[in-house]
């Protein structure tokens, strides 16, 4: 359902959540790795997050990636918008284009309502959540 892109996304975040702040910032070459994620392509992604305020950024000496406290208070949706669009995870699962409540793909009623919830849960689970599960160990991620 996620995009690989969303995923390295996803991770990078969480890892920048755990790793940094305004005076720890982090290098794309400092994160790559410990996520497994090519360098190029996480580069992307970041300056992707950066451009929409998902993450903080600064040039230069001393530059680098980290989560302000505005950022880290953002929804898990806003990353997911970002790299794949919100459209994305409301499209039909057989992708076919005409598919909606009038007219069912034969899969739309048995996914809509787990559909629904997962986008309501997307909206309201912010990154300060999952980086407070991953440091209490509720949840983990091999970082």
């Amino acid at each position: 359902m996620f995009s690989n892109s969303s995923k390295y996304a996803i991770k990078a975040v969480l890892y920048l959540a755990l790793h940094s702040d305004e005076d720890n910032k982090l290098a794309v070459k400092d994160i790559c790795t410990p996520i497994n994620v090519p360098r190029a392509y996480l580069a992307k992604l970041l300056h992707d997050l950066s451009r929409h305020q998902i993450v903080s950024s600064t040039r230069g000496p001393g530059g680098g990636f980290y989560l302000s406290a505005e950022n880290i208070n953002m929804p898990l949706m806003a990353i997911i918008a970002v790299i794949d669009g919100k459209s994305k995870m409301e499209s039909c699962m057989l992708s076919l284009e005409d598919c909606s409540e009038g007219k069912p793909c034969p899969l739309h009623h048995l996914i809509s309502s787990s559909r629904t919830k997962l986008l309501k849960s997307l909206e309201n689970e912010t990154i300060r959540s999952l980086a407070i599960d991953l440091k209490s160990k509720k949840t983990f991620l091999p970082l």
